[in-house]
């Protein structure tokens, strides 16, 4: 139950159709979707052999330049804990109409995590119908606000949450965090990240919510369209930069998009 992309949408929706670390072969042992929406993304991979996550990060997605395009990823979250590491990679088009995309990454499956060049090939897919009907359909992402004051120094935990929506494909990511806060003798603030274990949920539309993943310890209490999500859509949900609550955590809306 799919319907094409609107050419007017400001959202992208992919697959990843293979990973390669240069100079091995190509392979591809994940079921991956990543969605963006504007200028944030939620990417979900998940290992197809074991149903756990391979990788899950969410951020903001910033593009450098376009001849050639050129997109650099923030890591707001991560499950390999790779928050301090550049993630910008240049796209081209392959005549197939898939893009490959080049760079250099830290590579979790070596000790060490080096620096290794890569490439990734990703295919973009068509909007999954969702409740709105054909060919129209909402998108969003959140991202839930870090609930402790400006000055507080220290180690923080956070419970660091982002839940994204193209239309009939839901994604929630939550990692609990901690962020060692120090103040440098000039006044400004320098914040340290670490991450546990990550909590997803992946929903799809077919003809009503249902799940298509639901993996980490009490995934199952994440936010989720097949309960409802209260004001969903409407009043400040669609105005980036506001604040709506869901099962008593506040987020900020970072990115909507209606297509009638």
């Amino acid at each position: 139950m799919t319907s094409n992309t609107p050419a007017s949408s400001s959202c992208r929706f992919s697959t990843r159709i293979s990973l390669r670390w240069l100079p091995e072969e190509a392979h591809e042992t994940t079921d991956t979707i990543t969605m963006s929406v504007k200028d944030w993304y939620l990417d979900l991979r998940m290992d197809k052999a074991s149903k756990q996550i391979d990788w899950a990060i969410a951020g903001q997605r910033i593009v450098e330049s376009l001849e050639p395009l050129r997109v650099s990823f923030t890591h707001e979250l991560d499950s390999h804990n790779a928050f301090e590491s550049t993630d910008c990679g240049t796209f081209v088009s392959l005549p197939n109409g898939n893009d490959l995309e080049t760079g250099t990454m830290p590579r979790p499956d070596l000790v060490g995590t080096p620096l290794t060049e890569y490439e990734e090939v990703w295919r973009e897919l068509p909007f999954r119908e969702g409740p709105e009907g054909v060919g129209r359909g909402v998108s969003w992402v959140l991202e839930s606000i870090d609930d402790y004051p400006e000055d507080a120094e220290g180690e923080i935990l956070v419970s660091k949450t982002f839940l994204g929506r193209i239309w009939g494909t839901f994604l929630a990511l939550r990692q609990t965090q901690t962020h060692t806060r120090q103040r440098t003798p000039s006044g400004d603030w320098i914040v340290r990240t670490t991450g546990g274990d990550v909590r997803a949920r992946r929903e799809e539309w077919n003809g009503g919510w249902s799940d298509v993943y639901v993996v980490g310890e009490v995934g199952d209490r994440l936010p989720s369209m097949v309960s409802g999500l209260d004001g969903e859509g409407v009043g400040d949900w669609r105005v980036p930069g506001q604040k709506v609550e869901i099962n008593g955590q506040v987020y900020v809306v970072r990115a909507f998009e209606e297509i009638r």
